[in-house]
């Protein structure tokens, strides 16, 4: 996967003369193409959100039945068309292209010490980590925009968990691949924020 992938990016530096740019562009596309899974699985999680009084009506209802409980919210969630592990989806799919970027990144020469903005080098994690400290920002907005159906104590566990993880994570890549995940994650914030408006609670 790697290999078409920079094939794309030559194809968008050759538009824009600059890789950063044409990290930017490939990301828009990668974006583009699995917009319709990302939305009708944002759709979904934002269902899910909304049924989180009825979800808490059956737990306390049954909370003593583990499996009834179980089979209610199933139940539920067939009703109301709710996919539970249709927000996992999107991030599977991006999986290959997180894995194929920082291979890319590794193996061409292209892009070895290229710099943009104020990164210095797309092939080397940044000095100072602000775009993982950025992107740490923006997944915690994007859990307060998309909180799972879950006890109010594990939701803010994994609402201050996930952006700490992920900005330690982010801090040893090549900002390349940190610029890549930034503006994919900040399109999905914009997304969500369109979806929350789309279906209202």
């Amino acid at each position: 996967m790697a290999r078409p992938m920079v094939y794309l990016l030559q194809v968008f530096y050759s538009w824009a003369e600059s890789w950063g740019l044409a990290i930017i562009l490939l990301t828009l596309v990668v974006k583009g193409v699995l917009f319709p899974i990302t939305f009708k699985s944002s759709v979904s999680m934002r269902k899910m959100q909304l049924l989180r009084p009825e979800l808490d009506e059956i737990r306390k209802r049954y909370s003593s039945d583990k499996e009834r409980q179980q089979l209610e919210q199933m139940k539920l969630f067939r009703e109301r068309g709710v996919n539970p592990l249709g927000g996992c989806l999107p991030m599977l799919l991006q999986m290959p292209v997180w894995v194929a970027l920082y291979r890319m990144l590794w193996s061409s020469v292209d892009l070895y010490q290229q710099s943009f903005l104020w990164l210095d080098d797309l092939t080397a994690r940044e000095a100072f980590p602000s775009m993982a400290l950025l992107l740490g920002a923006v997944t915690f907005a994007q859990q307060r925009l998309t909180p799972a159906p879950v006890d109010n104590q594990q939701a803010k566990m994994m609402m201050y968990i996930m952006p700490v993880m992920l900005t330690v994570f982010m801090i040893a890549l090549p900002s390349g691949l940190v610029l890549y995940i930034l503006v994919n994650s900040v399109l999905t914030v914009a997304q969500q924020i369109a979806i929350n408006r789309y279906q209202p609670a």
